[in-house]
């Protein structure tokens, strides 16, 4: 029996319990590395929740994973939070944000950390601990890939909101590369594979995409009030109303199921992953979203 199938014969309780308690190891995971980075995680928002909520949702999409298995994805989720706060409400330039994708992406290509910067002494850390997996010489260039479509999306959302010009929602789905889900998912997928990858590589990244664009909308109907409060772009914002919006996140989500299925036979944790990472969102967002209070 494998871990996946011995977590989904236990009652729902017991699961439930063993979820909870792989999220709490995790959490203080994540208090841990805030501590070792404090310039990068210091803000208020960066609050206890924010750790609580994210943990969970990692180790409820992944039940049968442990908190070690699940440190990768935990950690550089918590990086591209990091990340996203320098871009979106640190940065007061265009340069300035520039110069925070160029860091980044040579970091990721090999270069050392700029010397007192903790978003890329961080970043450096989960590249090296990414080199040491047997799939990266496979599943790298992936990683790398994903990282600069989540920073060439940040800089774009940047400018139109700098230029004050909003999107069209085509335009603003399109660029969901910024969410980062995508970027989390290919370490995760590193991390947990091992040198004979089975995986299609185009098929998953299609599929990882598709799921991303509806944690997209799922993030912003779980998020407008703060977006309208801190200033971010929102699809509720342009020109759709919400039950368009949630007629696209039907629309979305069961082509991502479409493209999920044929991943089942040969790589069925990976497959529940993405699938249960979108159905943990469709959950988690109609309460609350992760960032705490300015």
């Amino acid at each position: 029996m494998t871990a996946r199938d011995d977590v989904a014969s236990r009652p729902a309780a017991t699961a439930s319990g063993h979820v909870c308690a792989v999220a709490g190891q995790s959490q203080r995971h994540m208090r841990e590395w805030a501590a070792a980075y404090p310039d990068l995680f210091s803000a208020k928002p960066f609050d206890a929740a924010l750790y609580s909520t994210l943990s969970l949702a990692m180790a409820f999409s992944g039940p049968w994973f442990t908190a070690e298995q699940l440190r990768m994805a935990n950690k550089v989720c918590l990086w591209a939070f990091g990340l996203d706060w320098l871009v979106d409400y640190v940065a007061t330039s265009p340069s300035e944000v520039d110069d925070i994708a160029r860091r980044c992406l040579d970091v990721a290509a090999g270069a050392p950390p700029v010397p007192g910067d903790d978003l890329t002494r961080l970043l450096a850390d989960i590249r090296d601990e990414l080199a040491a997996s047997p799939a990266f010489p496979v599943l790298g260039p992936v990683w790398r890939d994903e990282l600069q479509r989540m920073l060439k999306g940040m800089v774009e959302e940047w400018r139109w909101k700098s230029a004050k010009v909003m999107p069209t929602f085509e335009e603003y789905l399109g660029n969901a590369d910024n969410l980062g889900f995508s970027f989390a998912f290919a370490a995760h997928w590193l991390s947990t594979t091992g040198p004979d990858l089975t995986a299609d590589l185009g098929q998953v990244r299609e599929a990882s995409w598709a799921v991303q664009r509806v944690i997209r909308l799922l993030n912003d109907l779980g998020s407008y009030e703060r977006d309208v409060k801190w200033g971010d772009l929102n699809a509720l914002l342009l020109d759709t109303s919400r039950a368009e919006v949630e007629r696209r996140i039907a629309e979305l989500a069961g082509r991502s199921r479409e493209l999920i299925a044929p991943l089942r036979s040969a790589n069925p944790e990976l497959a529940d992953y993405l699938e249960r990472q979108m159905d943990f969102c469709a959950g988690f967002y109609r309460v609350a979203d992760y960032w705490g209070t300015l």
